[in-house]
């Protein structure tokens, strides 16, 4: 009998227990009948001659009860606490029947055949679409994965993730030379006239900020000139220096040819072919670079945008009707209606869920049957006992009172018998 106080049992523990005593009181109570019955008849057997029949099966019954009792007890703990062989099997070799129960799981539940063969019956990927096509299943599992993002996020130190990012773009970023790959880039783009759109942009805006700011303009180049000459000269310099700056802007917009795009143009073509082939360029820009990103300015820069979007992501993950979670569970519904509408998509799926499960089960199949062997060889022997007998032993229980019906039965037959062959018997 289980020593586990019932308070300490799960619910579940505790029918079992109940139903397990139940049953051992109904078997014990077959076993005190039949020896009542038999003392009985074994009492006034010779006034009563049938109480012979009587008797012979009641003592078979009393044999059988025992002995079953004895089958059973034996399982689980010594009969009487007497140290009879090969009793007391379940706590005597725990061990070896954990290896044997993980054996058999590994050997008949974790082949690939097996695995293969109910995958292959079930329409994984049709299922799963009817399930996530659902709002309610769509928004549960988008909830489910901001949770689990919401803890990768707080798990993650700041430090760590900005050394990482520092890591990667040196790596990326600052070990890589700029100069050849810049070149060639600059150099297509001027082939083709890509810079064309840019020019034109520079120009326009050089020549609206003219238009708007004409008294800014004023004094840029009179204030650098001698204080003593006529305020009306420099007046005149700067109307002068101004009204060219428009005309030559406004040449420039209307010519596609001019000089200054031209030499724009040189200049561009000149610095594609240094960058890739002067070293002198080539350096000057690699010491730019390295002036960039060695900034402390920048470094902050990094981390402060790394907590922007760290707690801008925490903050759309937490609330249900952010646009990231709408939108999550949207994109999850359109999943759902992919998988259910796309037969090639589903076998996409369902092949590689299978062979994917395949894969783990061959590669891991020892390793998962271990945990029941790990987990049995950790238990202690009493409670082994006490586990296995609370999910079997109502069922063993009913060995014992079939033990006593039969044996009740093969008495009877075997004292009929001895009467009817044997004379004088």
């Amino acid at each position: 009998m289980p020593r586990t106080p019932m308070a300490m049992l799960s619910p579940a523990d505790q029918v079992r227990l109940r139903a397990l005593r139940r049953m051992k009181a109904v078997a014990l109570g077959a076993l005190v009948f039949m020896a009542v019955v038999f003392v009985l008849a074994f009492a006034f057997q010779e006034r009563v001659g049938w109480l012979g029949y009587v008797r012979a099966a009641a003592e078979g019954g009393m044999v059988g009860a025992l002995a079953d009792w004895f089958a059973v007890t034996a399982l689980f703990r010594r009969p009487l606490g007497l140290p009879i062989p090969h009793t007391a099997i379940i706590p005597n070799r725990k061990d070896e029947i954990g290896r044997t129960l993980g054996e058999f799981i590994e050997t008949n539940f974790l082949a690939a055949d097996v695995v293969r063969t109910k995958l292959a019956s079930t329409a994984i990927a049709r299922r799963a679409g009817e399930w996530l096509r659902e709002e309610p299943h769509a928004e549960r599992v988008a909830s489910e994965g901001a949770t689990i993002a919401t803890a990768v996020l707080n798990a993650l130190s700041d430090d760590d993730v900005r050394d990482l990012i520092s890591d990667l773009a040196r790596e990326h970023l600052l070990a890589p030379e700029w100069g050849p790959p810049a070149g060639a880039w600059l150099g297509k783009i001027v082939e083709a006239d890509a810079h064309r759109g840019a020019v034109d942009l520079a120009v326009e805006t050089i020549g609206r900020w003219l238009d708007a700011n004409e008294e800014s303009f004023r004094g840029l180049i009179s204030r650098r000139l001698p204080s003593w000459l006529p305020r009306l000269a420099h007046r005149f310099v700067d109307d002068t220096v101004y009204s060219e700056a428009v005309k030559f802007v406004r040449a420039v917009q209307a010519d596609p040819a001019h000089p200054a795009r031209v030499a724009i143009d040189g200049y561009l073509e000149r610095l594609a072919d240094n960058l890739q082939h002067d070293p002198a360029t080539r350096e000057k820009l690699e010491a730019a670079k390295a002036s960039l990103f060695d900034s402390p300015r920048v470094g902050a820069l990094a981390a402060e945008a790394w907590n922007t979007a760290k707690n801008g992501l925490l903050t759309a993950l937490a609330d249900p009707q952010s646009g990231l979670r709408r939108r999550a569970a949207r994109a999850l519904q359109e999943v759902g209606e992919r998988l259910l509408s796309d037969a090639a998509l589903q076998r996409r799926v369902d092949t590689w869920v299978s062979d994917a499960a395949v894969f783990l089960v061959d590669r891991y199949r020892h390793d998962i049957a271990s945990i029941i062997t790990d987990t049995v060889e950790r238990w202690d022997p009493a409670e082994t006992t006490e586990k296995i007998e609370l999910m079997v032993g109502r069922d063993l229980q009913y060995i014992r009172l079939n033990g006593t019906v039969v044996g009740a039965l093969a008495g009877l037959a075997i004292f009929t018998i001895a009467h009817a062959l044997i004379p004088g018997a």
